[in-house]
């Protein structure tokens, strides 16, 4: 398994790891098989979407912002309850395919660490499987 630490610097924040990720795969030798991204944190996560264009991943934190708020009647008393749900809608891991030594994504698609109680120092775990 590689551990990639990441420095994250605002409370939420979405960081492009693709090619960290990829680096990790030409450091294996893997050719075919598949990439377990996995993110050890309660109030972050991980997932795939547009890297084209930086407004997307600033909308989807927007949105994120208005269905779940910062302050409301939470019961958890770290003052973190939101960070906790929004890392439940994103989700902890990622299985990506690995073809011919590179990962199978999409024309217009990323792979982000999504922060949601920063600024923190945090991990990335991401486990190789040869096909």
């Amino acid at each position: 398994m590689k551990v990639l630490s990441i420095r994250t610097t605002a409370r939420n924040e979405f960081i492009d790891v693709t090619n960290r990720i990829q680096q990790c795969i030409e450091e294996e030798g893997l050719k075919d098989g598949i990439v377990c991204i996995f993110v050890p944190h309660t109030t972050a996560g991980i997932t795939i979407n547009e890297d084209a264009d930086p407004d997307v991943t600033y909308d989807v934190q927007n949105v994120l912002s208005q269905l779940v708020p910062r302050h409301a009647s939470y019961r958890h008393s770290e003052g973190n309850s939101d960070s906790h749900t929004k890392s439940s809608i994103i989700g902890a891991s990622l299985t990506v395919i690995v073809e011919n030594g590179k990962l199978q994504l999409g024309t217009w698609q990323g792979i982000y660490f999504a922060e949601f109680d920063g600024p923190r120092s945090r991990q990335c775990w991401v486990k190789i499987i040869p096909s």
